[in-house]
């Protein structure tokens, strides 16, 4: 079978699979967010926490709830790993440098997962289980969270509520994410992933020294850091070791788990705002996006440039034999058009184009389909930026699903879109200004500019993978991507709920002959092309220094 062949059948497997769990998940999802009661163990963990989950909250009580949450779980994942060297299982690591635990805890936090340490040389097993994991629970039930509350500010009419923060927070972790992790971790075990409490251990004599392996409860970590678009890796080959993605199976399944929530979410919000169709739309959107950059992807990395290529099947350098050409550029799509971070494949070593391509994806925005709730929220914000450029052409008030969107709204979403690009240029420049960025480049002119306008592109985007030929950890690339890694997170998030509060009081508008039909194909294109030129010129100029340079230069 050709390399090619086998990409393209591994992508309609994954299609397949993709659109079989598409109704039974997004419906199950919309009866967790809708339902009024509450299991056992749920009563028992709002008891603990003090919080009454049938009290409905207006959108600053709802952000309070996110940003205290938020705030305690950074403090605690700093202090976790500032007292590693002092705490049971932390297989003799001593403890995480202030700068380092500060840029670990917020991108944990913030559902980013960056990683400027190597993980089986920093981080014993509670660090790893009892902060990290957690954290990749707790931090993609926060993105659910945001974006149901955005979903119930379309359907409700004359309220300012928009549910209940811990209520959402809770049964996203309880009822979707852990039983589902439970099921991955135990498909990932049967294809060869470890799961184990094994200290260090030597596996015998490599060129004169010993080689050194960790355990550790690698499956169980594996599945919610794909499941929750979180990305981070439990060793520092991240997906492409053996230990945490052991074959090609387990490869396509692991980027099944990335995709199938975020996938699902457009039915979950049809079925919310009473109209499936309308997740139809968002639904072709994001698969038009994803399936354009996945061949995209597979054409540039496949295209044969001399013999060598050529016996190689294509561009292998940086790549896993296991996964081939096909996988890892099914993988490096659906990782960075999502909010995932996690690599099987060296992205530093894709072509030229290979590496915009990965690049664009975190600049649109990561909607396509985005993480888990920040890729549903963005989307429907950029749906509302097109609805609202349709009634600037025509000459209506613009309107989307019953709801008018004047100026309150627009303004709130034109922030939402500003924010992150204003984040990625800003410290980008002022990090190339800097004569000690130099040393952290692994490679100069603009291959080295791609490496450092990837790696702020990946925090301000919340994404976490990196180019892997920058040197983060330095008290500067830490802080400022820490820092890039919570505003991108959570001021976003600030208008989203916002404008979902606003969207809430309104009282709905009836369809006439001059609405504009959001559920038709027309619209779909519309909302394509809308966000590739709102979004996507934004970065073009500095997309021209870096990854389009270099790929007309090869």
């Amino acid at each position: 079978m050709s390399p090619v062949l086998s990409g393209v059948l591994q992508f309609a497997a994954l299609a397949a699979a993709l659109g079989l769990s598409y109704r039974p998940l997004g419906d199950y999802m919309a009866r967790v967010y809708s339902s009024d009661k509450h299991l056992r163990v749920e009563k028992w963990i709002y008891k603990a926490v003090g919080a009454n989950p049938s009290t409905q909250m207006r959108w600053p009580a709802y952000l309070r709830g996110v940003l205290a949450f938020s705030a305690v779980s950074v403090l605690f994942l700093y202090l976790l790993q500032r007292l590693q060297g002092h705490l049971p299982g932390s297989l003799g690591f001593v403890s995480i440098p202030a700068d380092q635990a500060f840029n670990t805890a917020a991108s944990f936090v913030a559902n980013t997962n960056w990683q400027s340490y190597s993980g089986e040389q920093a981080m014993g097993h509670v660090v790893q289980t009892g902060g990290l994991a957690v954290q990749n629970f707790v931090s993609a039930s926060v993105g659910i969270a945001i974006a149901v509350a955005l979903v119930r500010g379309f359907a409700r009419s004359r309220t300012g509520e928009l549910g209940n923060f811990w209520s959402d927070l809770v049964r996203g972790t309880v009822r979707i994410l852990l039983p589902i992790s439970v099921v991955g971790a135990l498909v990932l075990v049967a294809c060869g992933a470890i799961q184990n409490f094994a200290g260090i251990h030597e596996v015998g004599q490599f060129m004169g020294g010993s080689q050194q392996w960790n355990g550790g409860a690698v499956a169980s970590q594996e599945a919610i850091k794909e499941l929750g678009t979180n990305g981070g890796g439990y060793f520092n080959a991240n997906s492409a070791h053996p230990f945490e993605n052991p074959n090609g199976f387990s490869n396509l399944f692991e980027i099944f788990l990335i995709l199938v929530i975020p996938f699902a979410l457009t039915r979950t919000f049809g079925k919310m705002v009473g109209s499936v169709k309308q997740g139809y739309a968002i639904l072709a959107t994001m698969v038009t996006i994803w399936v354009g950059f996945t061949a995209l992807m597979m054409w540039t990395e496949f295209a044969h440039h001399g013999p060598a290529f050529d016996l190689a099947g294509g561009a292998m350098e940086g790549k896993e034999t296991r996964f081939g050409i096909g996988g890892t550029s099914i993988f490096a799509v659906a990782s960075t058009l999502t909010s995932t971070g996690a690599v099987d494949g060296f992205h530093s070593s894709l072509t030229g184009f290979g590496g915009g391509i990965t690049m664009l994806g975190m600049q649109l925005g990561e909607i396509a389909p985005g993480g888990t709730g920040s890729g549903l929220y963005g989307m429907l914000i950029m749906a509302i930026i097109a609805v609202f450029l349709a009634g600037l052409m025509v000459g209506r008030t613009p309107e989307y699903l019953g709801k008018k969107i004047g100026t309150r709204e627009i303004k709130f979403a034109a922030c939402y879109i500003l924010i992150t690009p204003a984040l990625v240029l800003v410290f980008t420049a002022v990090a190339m200004a800097m004569p000690s960025t130099r040393d952290s480049m692994t490679n100069s002119g603009a291959h080295g500019f791609s490496e450092v306008l990837y790696a702020y592109t990946s925090g301000a985007n919340n994404n976490g993978s990196a180019f892997a030929g920058l040197n983060a950890n330095t008290p500067w690339f830490n802080t400022s991507i820490g820092l890039a890694m919570l505003l991108g997170r959570f001021l976003p998030m600030v208008f989203v709920l916002a404008l979902a509060g606003s969207l809430a009081e309104q009282k709905p508008i009836p369809e006439t002959a001059g609405t504009l039909r959001t559920n038709k194909p027309l619209f779909t294109g519309l909302l394509v092309g809308t966000i590739l030129i709102v979004t996507g010129l934004t970065y073009f100029p500095a997309l021209a220094l870096g990854p389009l340079a270099e790929g007309l230069a090869s």
